[in-house]
């Protein structure tokens, strides 16, 4: 019988992370963030009322078993005059659907049975939050893509109002043998699964391992100066009484020239392994970091065994 692992996120850490992981036989399920609010995420919140389906998306191009023409449809962007600026196909079907089906979760059912998904997918609620944050300059901040952008570093993270979390998920998060914390934007894809009362309960009921996979490199505004160690730290401390018991981390080198470039023109440096702060973990080292065109990479298929090796 496969182990059944759930993983939290958004963003592109989630897919990448999945598109490595539906190759191994394991049980996946991702529980996918839904505050996002820009660009046509936004808009489509906006006129709609419904929750973020960009991150979604993307979580089903990675799980899908689909000849590479439909992804390249999906991500489709539309370029143009008219309202359909902006906006991609995936994003308008899977409107579209949650209009006809009158919610999310069954949309990306039936999307996912077209698509011959490897795993489940499910948005963390059906409502349409607004994610808040505490900035350390002592501001308080609305509005995911405004949090992100704010040039003062976040403090804590909550939502406007208290989500109503489906049944489902946290069934699923009971049900698991391993609770994966997705690479990516740490508090505005990860942290943001892990602010309600009832996913952490969950988390506490179930008798999963919980991993993170740490970031190769810090964020401007969510994780500048950074080490392993507290990215561990920032994430325990939302969590419950379960907290990280293993963390992947790369130790592979990236050249001077690439991190010159990403601290010059993205104001991120790669995340320290700082081994003495890490005795209450196990920590899982590999050579993870690909560069593609002066652009860092997870390798995708080293990390999917990295994580089934933990998990077996």
């Amino acid at each position: 019988m496969k182990k059944k692992v759930v993983v939290f996120g958004g963003g592109n850490g989630l897919s990448t992370l999945l598109s490595g992981l539906k190759e191994f036989p394991v049980d996946i399920t991702a529980i996918v963030s839904v505050s996002d609010d820009g660009k046509s995420t936004g808009r489509l919140r906006e006129e709609f009322n419904i929750p973020a389906m960009g991150d979604v998306r993307r979580v089903l191009i990675s799980l899908s078993e689909v000849e590479p023409i439909v992804e390249k449809l999906m991500n489709y962007r539309f370029q143009t005059t008219s309202d359909l600026d902006g906006h991609t196909v995936g994003n308008l079907m899977l409107t579209a659907l949650t209009n006809i089906t009158g919610n999310m979760s069954d949309s990306i059912e039936v999307l996912g049975n077209v698509f011959n998904l490897k795993g489940k997918v499910l948005p963390l609620t059906e409502d349409n939050v607004v994610l808040m944050a505490h900035m350390k300059d002592g501001k308080t901040i609305e509005g995911e893509h405004i949090i992100t952008d704010y040039p003062s570093q976040i403090q804590d993270l909550f939502y406007k109002e208290e989500p109503v979390i489906p049944t489902q998920v946290l069934e699923e998060i009971r049900q698991a043998d391993m609770i994966i914390l997705s690479m990516g934007s740490l508090f505005t894809s990860v942290i943001c699964n892990l602010i309600s009362k009832d996913v952490i309960q969950a988390i506490d009921e179930s008798h999963a391992k919980i991993l993170y996979v740490c970031n190769i490199m810090t964020q401007p505004g969510e994780t500048d100066d950074f080490t392993v160690s507290d990215h561990v730290e920032t994430l325990n401390r939302y969590l419950g009484k379960n907290k990280i018991t293993d963390v992947i981390v790369n130790t592979g080198e990236i050249t001077p020239e690439v991190i010159e470039k990403y601290a010059v023109e993205e104001q991120k440096d790669p995340v320290v392994i700082d081994y003495e702060n890490l005795k209450d973990v196990r920590l899982i080292e590999d050579q993870l970091v690909k560069i593609i065109h002066d652009q860092i990479h997870h390798d995708v298929m080293k990390l999917g065994l990295d994580i089934y090796s933990t998990l077996m």
